[in-house]
């Protein structure tokens, strides 16, 4: 009589030999994943509304640098939904400029945090204009006799 014994089954990506849990990523790392990414496309300026610009340049100065400024981001257990404030630099084509912060993004979630992005929603807030502050400058300097 021959000793047969069984062979396992193949496992499939969904299962693993690793004992089973939870696993939770903090709403605050999903928003540095996405202020990152959103920093990373070409023709963003900066991330939020002025307000939180200022207390962002702020916390630069003190080197304590916000990656999350200007995204906000719902978290469930499969999906997450991102809201994004974007300052622009001047003259980016705005609806490209949204179109690739949001693939950005969006690429950037499914690979580093492995979540389904349900939406990314961008808001272009303001646009940054160089000469503007070369001008404001400019005139400071010529008051002064």
């Amino acid at each position: 009589m021959t000793n047969i014994t069984p062979t396992a089954a193949p496992k499939s990506p969904a299962h693993s030999s690793v004992s089973t849990g939870k696993n939770t990523i903090a709403d605050g790392v999903v928003e540095k994943v996405a202020g990152i990414a959103a920093r990373e496309v070409a023709g963003v300026h900066d991330l939020g509304n002025a307000g939180a610009r200022a207390i962002g340049a702020i916390r630069t100065a003190i080197n304590q640098q916000d990656r999350g400024q200007g995204i906000r981001v719902e978290v469930g257990e499969k999906q997450v939904a991102v809201d994004v404030i974007v300052v622009a630099d001047y003259p980016v084509a705005l609806q490209d400029l949204a179109d690739d912060v949001r693939s950005s993004i969006t690429e950037a979630i499914e690979t580093v945090i492995g979540m389904e992005v349900a939406e990314v929603n961008v808001t272009v807030s303001d646009v940054y204009i160089p000469s503007d502050d070369n001008r404001s400058g400019a005139e400071t300097e010529s008051r002064v006799q």
